[in-house]
């Protein structure tokens, strides 16, 4: 019983006895029921800290919706959004640490998941196959593998299922991609993304004796065991890869989605390399802090960039998205012509994508409600496949980053072959870091990933080490399938 106090203990001996948790370990329960026209919507919350509150903030502001469920393992973060419904003249929801208590119930329709990265997809799987409909944050796994059976769960038991990659329902972007599509400017050749976002040090956090309101065997979920300390509970677990996926899979997904949203049609790469580190301060952070990842779709390229330090913007942009054409390039809602500094304003192309979609309000999770009510997969802005997508592009750029090896900043590498953009992005980043940061290079190293040859259609790499970091080895009972049968 070490790192667990008696309640813990015991809560965990009723899981493995699979009290309370039939569907998760032996099969589908339908419990779904069939909205009516004035019937409200009801949803379970999960995932308090964060992300939560503007979820909580969103479905009380949407009519016809009723919060049912607050789901967290620590009881700690009730309170605040017990209040918030109370205030907007709600019914009180039910509390429970196990969202399993709130997919038993029968007239539960949705689930809105805002938990740590590592419990997306099963939510989501367990979710579908007790016939709720889902809107989970971004990323929607915590590997590449996991999302895939997301999407397979979506689909087999036919469930609206929405990623919170909310620039799917903002006219601005959706006008931009349909510009990029339409050729106006010529073809894409590089679609740039930006988090370029402070991340001070985290410290470090001794293991502590895990707080009498937290259930941290359910918080660990399908993750490793391991003891408590507070760099996880609840903010920085991002910087660990046993539960985050750092910043590119962070903040960074949005940027990705935008990105792999302007090549029209691509999926995942041809290949992909990735570098950085966690530069400027020492601390219990495994994530880097500092990153460049290069994908190859062949006639067009995806470059992101992730600075955690402090740093100048590039193009008017700290966070955002770049759109390099044949032309000239798209920054700032604005096109800017070859040879030109002076931007011109983008022109209107219609675009059935945006807050209404599907004659929903309240943009990205009204959108999500509106298709829980039309049951038509085609009114979502982001559907589970476009989120699985971009949420695997993180992955497999942090894959790549994961199996480099350190290379010292004063041996140019030649990894990117040819790629001029490529380098152009690797020498600001030294900039960044020597001018920005004062951060001596001399004698420092990075780390320079494995480039990577990926198979878009199986979904694999041509690495072995890779291809076995496409899955994790899940805890039970919370355990991902290896494919919805």
């Amino acid at each position: 019983m070490s790192g667990l106090n008696r309640r813990q203990f015991l809560g965990r001996s009723a899981v493995a006895a699979g009290i309370g948790a039939g569907f998760a370990i032996g099969g589908t329960k339908s419990s779904g029921r069939v909205l009516g026209a004035n019937d409200s919507v009801r949803i379970a919350v999960a995932g308090l800290n964060g992300r939560g509150s503007s979820h909580v903030g969103a479905y009380t502001g949407l009519k016809g919706v009723e919060i049912t469920y607050l789901i967290d393992p620590d009881t700690r973060t009730y309170a605040k959004h017990l209040k918030t419904i109370e205030k907007a003249g709600g019914a009180t929801p039910q509390t429970v640490q196990d969202v399993r208590r709130a997919l038993d119930d029968k007239n539960l329709d949705a689930v809105s998941v805002a938990t740590p990265n590592h419990w997306h997809s099963l939510i989501t799987i367990w979710a579908c196959q007790a016939e709720k409909d889902v809107y989970v944050e971004k990323p929607c796994s915590h590997n590449v593998h996991e999302g895939r059976v997301a999407v397979e769960a979506a689909r087999k038991y036919n469930r609206i299922v929405q990623h919170g990659t909310q620039s799917r329902s903002m006219p601005q972007w959706a006008n931009v991609a349909a510009i990029v599509k339409s050729g106006k400017y010529g073809k894409p050749l590089v679609s740039r993304a930006l988090c370029y976002k402070p991340r001070g040090s985290i410290g470090f956090r001794s293991n502590e004796v895990i707080p009498d309101q937290v259930d941290f065997n359910l918080w660990l979920g399908p993750a490793p065991e391991q003891p408590f300390h507070t760099n996880l509970v609840h903010y920085n677990w991002h910087w660990f890869w046993d539960f985050g996926n750092g910043d590119i899979g962070n903040q960074g997904v949005h940027q990705f989605d935008i990105a792999r949203w302007m090549l029209p049609g691509a999926t995942l790469p041809k290949t992909v390399l990735s570098m950085g580190g966690r530069f400027g301060y020492k601390d219990q952070g495994q994530t880097p802090n500092t990153q460049i990842s290069v994908l190859d779709y062949g006639d067009a390229q995806i470059i992101f960039e992730v600075r955690g330090l402090k740093t100048n913007d590039y193009l008017g942009q700290k966070v955002g998205n770049i759109v390099h054409l044949e032309q000239g390039t798209i920054a700032n809602n604005k096109f800017y012509p070859k040879g030109s500094t002076e931007g011109e304003p983008l022109p209107k192309v219609d675009d059935t994508r945006g807050p209404s979609a599907g004659g929903g309000d309240g943009g990205h999770f009204g959108n999500f409600i509106a298709a829980v009510r039309s049951r038509h997969v085609s009114d979502l802005n982001a559907d589970i496949l476009e989120g699985h997508y971009s949420s695997a592009l993180c992955h497999l750029a942090n894959l790549s980053y994961r199996l480099g090896e350190p290379i010292p900043f004063n041996k140019k590498t030649k990894a990117f072959g040819d790629n001029k953009d490529a380098y152009e992005t690797i020498g600001r980043m030294e900039e960044h870091l020597s001018g920005d940061n004062g951060i001596a290079l001399d004698g420092l190293t990075y780390q320079l990933g494995r480039k990577l040859t990926v198979d878009a259609e199986k979904e694999t790499t041509d690495s072995p080490e890779a291809n076995a970091l496409l899955t994790r080895n899940y805890r039970k009972p919370f355990v991902v399938p290896d494919k919805i049968g």
